[in-house]
């Protein structure tokens, strides 16, 4: 759109002269007033009074001083100390809706130079014209800013519908101030804004680039190819695009952008658009920079808007006609360390088009892996940001899961391309539209590329697992929260945790089970569709799906999809479900952590409709609904035959845990040593799981428990083998000196059931460890294996980790393989020698910080495994003493602290060396120390001796909060005790 020149007065050049050099005077006065009157910036005004100019100038950083405009004409922009009345509007979290923004141009001139890598105060400069259209009549604006500062602020407007040789009014901007606890600027005007009309706001304004913190327009320092380099990129979402340019910062109020980014001539510009030009400009010093434009953008949310302004490399691919750039370090590109990306990404972006028949929008995609980037993972639309420890496959890497994580990280980014970007939630208490669709479509996406591991075990490990342990009844939140509960900022960037991403995708599993898969994506599809570049709310995606249930007959629901997922989405928890095989009477009740006696439910309207697949002594049953706080199914009511049995949960696509009376649990723990086959994979792990968990949090005793494990050795799934060790051996029960009367029946019981699998993936250790590539579950539970054989002291275990250890020691080239490479460490340092654990503390003081910091990692952990204290006292004191910068970056008393024979070498070593510990690491590894140490309690004496020496050396308000973590860890601790104690029965009775 042009730009129209003057309001239609004609000035002749004899007038205009004159005008122009009263204006200098008046200039020079207000000059000379402002050093007076200075406490307030001004805003500089257009050229040529009430006509609308385009200025092209951005200024450069601490660059030449604007002339002053008259106070009666030009607004005033507040200082912090300047905030306005005392309330309204601006005192509220979401945006009145009296604009409606439809267009920015945005340009942005980040002054990064390769010479100036890190300037103490890395600025960028800016302007934005935004087209919006007035809803309401208004003389006061607001839009979302924070830490930005403005040079000039205008209003045009009404503007035509044809503007190309329209005049254009202006509309007086009496005053700019700032609302900070909302984050908003506030424009008030000399007039009010006509509803229906189109307005161009107009901002000039500048910001810094932050240096620490990747939030907005943040700076990575990184080396590549023997230098040192910089780059800057951007991370609006949730809420920091204001920290960029005004803008209207709600999902909801989607516009397309025109893009422009200023750069330095070295330096390749990237946004969310294909290039459209570049051009050249010079600044007031005279350097040159180069102009880079973008096509218009969709209609999109500011979170999306994106730049990356770099000196980086990049690969190529064409997927279906459309290019796909991969960037990253020269170095890495290179190397080929981002082949695996590249090509995997193209493949990702056909599965999910051909899935919902809907094409990807955008013309290109470039994919960026940032050397430092918090967030792990964007999705901005066509400009994705990775860390790039999330893109990198390197040799080391070939023959651990890295591939299927790499593969599940692009997957979700990809996924977001339509739920998310192309369909946005409409506010943010609905993130779970984005993130739980996207986390499942990821384990569908993995499953496609790895057919070899069943999709539900992918969703069981990566998922389910990890929710249910976190998610109860009294501290959990619910997935979709409503609006009016949110009154901070902060509570919006609280919600990218684990319920928005591993409930959210939990409540999309639970929709396909029931639903079916096909009827499911059908639904999505209608969704899509209908949303596409608009927004939706968690009813519209219920509507699409009843419609879809609508229009078949095969699919029956007790209740509305609403209904139906309101019980699960708008409530924190899960249910457990529990059945009495005597009666068949089903009930459900929340999920408690450490259940009392008669514990109450929260609420008398607290059901949930919950889904229910089941299999009948090995045969699936159709699905069954409870909808009330119990029913009965006869079909679930069993004889006394041997042979019948019954699981709920079949196939685990319900988010909840399951219970047994005793009869029960003694029919499926029979059923397990008669013919373990007969129950699928899944559920094996399903009952191993739940049970333990249930006995953790006094749902049912510990035996009932033990009793499924006795079956072990005729398990030859891995993961199943996996969850049994996670419940049976861990550290808090084997590091406990006074557990002695459970180290030697529990390595009896193990070892006795232990060989069979042993054997199996032993071999394929020593033959041929490429062979789980296809299935990296089993990678990824093969160290726990590893482990526990050379706990339990298996001597083909103890030989494999000499052997290894040995050869690579005397052939560092010859590496052992990475999934089991932390236990063949530490087994190698408890039993060897010190010569051992004195070639890994060369290695570990000769690595550099530019080298593998996971590393430096493993080769601290193993050296925490001696079982001589003299080697870790003398550790530990390296740790305080040594100079390198090694010993500053990991807490090695920490890691000291959670070994078998350091707990209680720790405790005694920081009690004699404090200050020299808290001067090494300072006072932020407490929180982690505390624990670790709270351990060793068990008696009043113990904690008291804790508490005493705390009492010396902390604050108060310090001290507070670990004599509480200690009492804590005494009652946990005593709980554990009496768990052991029932556990060792139960040992000396059955092994």
């Amino acid at each position: 759109m042009s730009r129209p020149f003057s309001s239609g007065v004609y000035v002749s050049r004899g007038v205009a002269l004159l005008l122009a050099a009263l204006t200098a005077v008046l200039l020079l006065v207000l000059v000379a007033l402002a050093s007076l009157y200075g406490s307030c910036a001004h805003v500089q005004p257009s050229e040529q009074g009430n006509s609308r100019v385009k200025n092209t100038s951005l200024w450069p950083p601490g660059g030449q001083e604007w002339a002053l405009p008259t106070p009666a004409q030009e607004p005033t922009v507040g200082t912090s100390q300047d905030l306005g009345p005392p309330s309204g509007p601006w005192d509220h979290l979401r945006l009145p809706p009296w604009l409606v923004p439809l267009h920015y141009d945005l340009e942005l001139w980040p002054w990064l130079q390769p010479d100036k890598l890190s300037p103490p105060n890395l600025t960028f400069t800016g302007r934005v014209n935004i087209t919006v259209r007035c809803t309401v009549a208004s003389s006061r604006l607001l839009l979302h800013s924070f830490l930005l500062n403005y040079k000039q602020v205008e209003v045009w407007g009404p503007l035509a519908q044809d503007t190309r040789n329209a005049t254009v009014g202006r509309v007086q901007v009496e005053k700019v101030w700032f609302a900070p606890d909302m984050q908003f600027v506030v424009l008030d005007l000399g007039q009010s804004l006509e509803p229906g009309s189109r307005y161009e706001l107009s901002f000039h304004f500048s910001g810094q680039v932050l240096q620490v913190g990747l939030e907005g327009l943040f700076l990575n320092l990184y080396h590549d190819e023997d230098e040192l380099r910089a780059l800057v990129a951007t991370q609006m979402e949730p809420t920091f695009a204001r920290h960029v340019f005004p803008c209207f910062d709600e999902p909801a109020l989607k516009a397309t952008f025109n893009i422009t980014v200023i750069h330095h001539p070295g330096y390749a510009a990237l946004s969310n658009m294909p290039q459209l030009g570049q051009s050249e400009r010079i600044d007031v010093n005279g350097s040159r920079w180069t102009v880079t434009t973008f096509h218009t953008t969709p209609r999109m949310p500011t979170y999306l808007v994106a730049l990356v302004v770099c000196d980086l490399d990049h690969i190529s691919r064409t997927e279906r006609g459309k290019e796909i750039r991969v960037w990253a370090r020269k170095d890495d590109i290179a190397s080929g360390y981002l082949d695996f990306a590249a090509n995997i990404t193209g493949p990702i972006f056909s599965f999910l088009e051909d899935l919902f028949n809907i094409s990807y929008r955008l013309p290109k995609t470039d994919i960026v892996a940032l050397p430092i980037f918090a967030s792990g993972a964007m999705e901005n639309w066509g400009l994705l940001i990775f860390d790039e420890s999330s893109l990198l496959l390197e040799p080391e890497d070939e023959l651990t899961e890295k591939r299927a994580m790499i593969l599940s990280i692009i997957a979700h980014e990809v996924g977001h391309q339509w739920f998310g970007n192309l369909v946005t939630m409409s506010w943010w208490n609905n993130i779970w539209l984005n993130e739980g669709f996207a986390s499942y479509f990821e384990l569908e996406l993995t499953n496609y590329f790895y057919p070899k591991v069943p999709m539900n075990m992918i969703f069981f490990f990566t998922v389910l697992h990890g929710i249910l342990g976190e998610d109860h009844a009294l501290e959990s939140r619910a997935v979709s929260t409503a609006v009016e509960n949110f009154t901070e900022t902060s509570e919006i960037n609280r919600l990218f945790d684990l319920y928005t991403y591993k409930k959210g995708a939990c409540m999309a599993w639970m929709l396909a089970s029931f639903l079916s898969p096909h009827l499911f994506i059908n639904a999505l599809k209608s969704y899509l569709e209908t949303f596409s570049y608009s927004n939706a709310e968690q009813d519209d995606l219920w509507r699409h799906i009843q419609m879809a249930i609508g229009e078949q007959n095969v699919t029956h629901l007790p209740a509305t999809v609403k209904g139906i997922m309101d019980s699960w989405t708008h409530r924190g928890g899960f249910p457990i479900i529990t059945v009495n095989v005597s009666t068949g009477v089903v009930k459900q009740e929340p999920f408690y952590l450490d259940k009392v006696e008669n514990q109450t439910l929260l609420s008398h309207n607290s059901t949930w409709i919950v889904p229910i697949f089941w299999m009948k002594n090995g045969i699936p049953q159709p699905l069954v609904w409870l909808d009330k706080s119990n029913m009965m199914f006869p079909g679930m009511k069993l004889s006394d035959s041997d042979s019948d049995w019954v699981i709920l949960n079949f196939n685990v696509t319900g988010y909840y845990r399951v219970n047994y009376d005793e009869l029960g649990w003694k029919k499926l723990s029979e059923q397990l040593e008669k013919d373990p086959k007969a129950i699928p994979v899944i559920n094996r792990l399903q009952l191993v799981s739940d049970a333990f968990a249930l006995t953790k949090n006094n749902y049912i005793e510990i035996e009932t428990a033990l009793d499924l494990t006795k079956y072990i050795a005729e398990e030859d799934e891995i993961l199943v083998w996996f969850e049994v060790l996670l419940n049976l051996i861990n550290r808090e029960v084997i590091y406990d000196v006074n557990n002695y009367a459970l180290y030697p029946l529990l390595k009896k019981y193990l070892l006795k059931r232990f060989n069979s699998i042993w054997n199996t993936y032993s071999a394929i250790i020593r033959e041929n460890v490429a062979s789980l590539q296809d299935n990296y579950l089993s990678l990824f539970s093969l160290e726990r294996i590893f482990e526990t054989a050379c706990w339990l002291g298996l001597e083909d275990c103890l030989q494999l980790s000499r052997e290894l250890f040995k050869k690579w020691t005397a052939h560092p080239e010859t590496a052992i393989p990475p999934q089991i490479e932390n236990a063949v460490l530490c087994s190698a340092v408890a039993l060897g020698s010190d010569k051992d654990w004195d070639f890994l503390f060369n290695l570990y003081i000769n690595t550099t910080e530019e080298e593998d910091e996971s590393r430096r990692r493993r080769l601290v952990h193993a050296m925490s495994c001696s079982k001589d204290p003299w080697i870790l006292n003398r550790f530990m004191e390296y740790a305080i003493t040594a100079v390198s910068s090694n010993f500053s970056e990991t807490n090695i008393i920490v890691v000291v602290a959670t070994s078998e024979v350091g707990r209680y070498i720790a405790k005694d070593f920081l009690m004699d060396n404090w200050v020299a510990v808290t001067e090494r690491y300072g006072m932020d590894w407490l929180d982690a120390l505390v624990p670790v140490l709270g351990r060793t309690v068990s008696t009043d004496q113990q904690v008291t001796e804790l508490q005493h020496f705390f009492s010396t050396v902390l604050e108060e308000h310090q001290r507070v909060v670990v004599q509480a973590k200690l009492q804590a860890m005494k009652t946990k601790n005593l709980q554990n005790k009496k768990r052991i104690a029932r556990v060792v029965e139960w040992l000396r009775k059955n092994t």
